[in-house]
Order: C-alpha cells, then sequence, then structure tokens
C-alpha cells in the first residue's frame, strides 16, 4: 500500500508539474523554431502503428543516448528486418539527431510524460513487444505499465554514477520496487552494475557489457567528407584547428579566454565552437564577436577565410565530422558542474584530447584515457593555452595522444555483442 500511496503522490505531482512544462516548452519554441511543433505527442497522440507489425521500442532522451543508441539500431534493423523500430527522444535537438541518421527507415516520435493516461495511450498506439530504454532513463510509470501489459524492458548501455545513487537511495523501496519490474539491465561497468544492485536490482537481471559507443564505426563517406573539410578550412594545412565541443554556458567565455593566449604564438590557428543547446548559438556568436574575432557561422556554408578566426558550429547534427577535421579537440560540459560529455567518439578519429575535470557521467572512460596516456585535463584557460600550445608545438606528441585515445576505442568494442544477446532472448521469446 505505501508503494502504491508513492506512485501516486509522483504521478499526481507530475500532473501539477504539466503547466510548468508546457510554458518551458512554449518558451523554448520563441527562441529555437519547431522545438515545440509535436507537443502534443507527449501526451500519447502519436500515429497508430498497424495492430499486424511487430514493434521494438528504443527511447533514448537526447543527442547523447541517440548517439549511443545508432549502433543498436542499425544492428536491430539488420537482425530484424520484420520489426518496426520506435524511437523516441524528449528533446528537439535528439529528435534531429534520430531523423539525420535515420530519414524515415525508423519511427520516430518524442516520448509520452511519465503520467499514466499518456504512456496507456502511447502504449496501446504503438504496441510494442520489446522496449529498450537507453542508460538511465528510469520512468517510474513507463516501466510500471509496460510491467502490467506484459511488455519486457531492457535498460542498455546503463549508467549509474554515485551521484545518480544517492538520488535514487531517497526513495530507496520506490527504486527497489522499480528496478524489480525491469528484465534485465545491461550495465557499461561492474561499478554501475554495482551501484544498480546496491540500489535492489536482482543480481540475476544484471548483464555487464562496457560501453556500445566505442562500436561506432567511421563510414568511408564521412572520413573523405571530414579529410575534405580540413583541408579547405586549414588552408591545405597552413593553419591548426582547434574544436571545442558540446559547450555550456560560462565555458565558451574560458576557451576565449585560452584562444587569445594560443594565438599569441599561434595567430593563424582556426577555432570552431559548438555550442551544446541550439539556443545558445545567438548567443555564443555575439559573445565572439564583442570580442572582434572574425566569425564564419556553418549553417551559412561560407568559405573560410585565412582572417577568419572563428567557425561557429550552429548546425545540427556534424560534430562527428567536426571531429575528424580538427587538430585538437576540447569536450565540454566538463569546465563546468555538468559531468562532462562523451570522449568515445573524438577518441575513435585518434584526436588528441582535453577536457575539464567534471567527469562524474563518464567515470571509466575518461579513466581509460588517463591510464593511456590519451587524454589532457585542463583546469580554466591558462592551462587549456598550455595544453594547446605543447601539442601544436610537439607533432609527435601530439600523434601519441591521439593513436592511444584511439588504441582505447578499438580495444574497448564488443559492447554491442552482449547487449545483442540479451535482447535476441526477449524477442525470440515473443
Amino acid at each position: 500500500m505505501a508503494l502504491y500511496m508513492l506512485r501516486i503522490f509522483y504521478t499526481f505531482f507530475l500532473y501539477i508539474l504539466i503547466p510548468l512544462l508546457l510554458i518551458r516548452t512554449f518558451w523554448r519554441t520563441l527562441r529555437v523554431p519547431h522545438h515545440g511543433s509535436r507537443w502534443y505527442q507527449r501526451f500519447g497522440f502519436v500515429p497508430i502503428v498497424d495492430s499486424g507489425q511487430k514493434v521494438i521500442w528504443i527511447h533514448c532522451v537526447s543527442v547523447g543516448e541517440t548517439l549511443a543508441a545508432v549502433p543498436l539500431i542499425k544492428k536491430l534493423q539488420e537482425r530484424y528486418p520484420d520489426r518496426l523500430l520506435v524511437v523516441t527522444t524528449t528533446t528537439f535537438t535528439g529528435s534531429e539527431r534520430v531523423r539525420s541518421i535515420f530519414s524515415n527507415s525508423v519511427y520516430h516520435v518524442y516520448a509520452p510524460y511519465d503520467l499514466p493516461s499518456s504512456l496507456k495511450l502511447f502504449l496501446k498506439r504503438i504496441h510494442p513487444s520489446l522496449v529498450i530504454i537507453m542508460e538511465t532513463e528510469l520512468w517510474p510509470n513507463l516501466i510500471h505499465y509496460c510491467n502490467n501489459f506484459d511488455i519486457p524492458v531492457i535498460v542498455a548501455n546503463a549508467r549509474m554514477s554515485k551521484k545518480s545513487l544517492v538520488g535514487y537511495k531517497k526513495f530507496a523501496r520506490f527504486t527497489e520496487h522499480m528496478l524489480k519490474q525491469i528484465n534485465h539491465v545491461v550495465a557499461q561497468y561492474s561499478d554501475d552494475g554495482q551501484n544498480f544492485l546496491d540500489l535492489g536490482l536482482p543480481e540475476l537481471q544484471l548483464v555487464i557489457s562496457g560501453n556500445i559507443k566505442f562500436d561506432t564505426s567511421l563510414k568511408n563517406d564521412m572520413i573523405a567528407e571530414a579529410t575534405s573539410l580540413k583541408t579547405e578550412w586549414s588552408g591545405e594545412g597552413k593553419r591548426k584547428i582547434f574544436l571545442a565541443a558540446s559547450t555550456h554556458f560560462g565555458e565558451d567565455k574560458i576557451v576565449l579566454e585560452a584562444y587569445e593566449k594560443i594565438k599569441k604564438f599561434y595567430p593563424n590557428l582556426l577555432l570552431i565552437i559548438v555550442p551544446r543547446h541550439p539556443e545558445r548559438f545567438s548567443e555564443v556568436a555575439k559573445l565572439c564577436s564583442n570580442q572582434n574575432y572574425s566569425v564564419v557561422k556553418r549553417s551559412h556554408r561560407s568559405k573560410i577565410k585565412t582572417d577568419d578566426n572563428i567557425l561557429l558550429g550552429d548546425t545540427m547534427g556534424e560534430l562527428m565530422l567536426f571531429y575528424g577535421a580538427c587538430d585538437i579537440t576540447f569536450v565540454g560540459g566538463s569546465l563546468v558542474p555538468a559531468g562532462g560529455h562523451s570522449l568515445i567518439e573524438p577518441a575513435i578519429w585518434g584526436t588528441p584530447l582535453i577536457s575539464g575535470p567534471s567527469l562524474y557521467n563518464f567515470s571509466n572512460v575518461s579513466r581509460l584515457l588517463k591510464e593511456a596516456g590519451g587524454i589532457n585535463i585542463c583546469q580554466d584557460s591558462s592551462s587549456m593555452a598550455k595544453i594547446v600550445c605543447e601539442i601544436l608545438k610537439d607533432t609527435s606528441e601530439s600523434e601519441r595522444i591521439g593513436h592511444a585515445a584511439k588504441l582505447v576505442a578499438i580495444s574497448n568494442r564488443g559492447a554491442l555483442d552482449k547487449l545483442m544477446k540479451v535482447i535476441d532472448l526477449e524477442v525470440v521469446s515473443r
């Protein structure tokens, strides 16, 4: 009864929040056109899937989870061509990534809010035979109704940081009950798995796989396009390129301060800044211009001139390409307390990596890179500038760092095969 009342209270609280969520969506729509164009899908009003069609639902959140799901989705399409893959996200940026990568080969809509009415309508309209949740999206009502309707749930590429563990432990009984309704948790690493066990997940439901992002492969056409861009942007090798990827508020200022210091020694260095959130594109462009830098917006597709200082990555879905077109990469979300962003994609390219110290969301990957000597950690603009200058000065050291990062990426492949074995068990039984 106590658990039932907790779920009722949780659901009631969500219903109270809905007006605020809708206001927030409307506000973001004013800043990013089309952001809220399909708001009704969050209430379960999605196109109905034919009742004879077998469905696998893969739920992502935003860009990070979507990118992690790419090798999985492609493998599912290859192995189960008769299944319709429903891919959901909760953010506009995640939605754009799904559309740009998969076009019409998957059924893409926004995920419903974790409300009984929204979920029941959504499940009725798409009738999945299996639900795969990416990483850490543990929604109590979603898991509850899947369990009620006998729909198996797999949490794939699962992460559970110490910070998240502390949060979930505040509702220990509620969390334990929810975890026992999940069929399988396929965790990235043993410490992630142990944290799930500490929260009450039965040991038989846990599998340790590694991170499936390591199974991302570089296609020949992407390599060719990245090479072409690097040749163009570098003036056929006459200038180096420094990429600041997925920057958050506050980090752009630090990057620009570092850039000013670096330019005293390398005046021709081209800086590429890619803000994490599209609503900040204009803000960052203004910040760069206010410091009298010549800024070119990627969305304009203008040719970069030798006296242009900064390329603003104000497009969606091109960051993986940029990793292959630069000489050094700083990955953001790490100089502010955001826990960092994925280091795997630049490592796959063999790019010398720089990060800030806030990496709790990617503690295992960052540990592997540190142990291999494939990453440098900066604390502020001065240390960032120093690291960049040292890498630019020593070609052999730059190659060593990039090679070490790439070896980490190569040697940690295989997680996808372990995940697929778990998925196969559920698909075959349905």
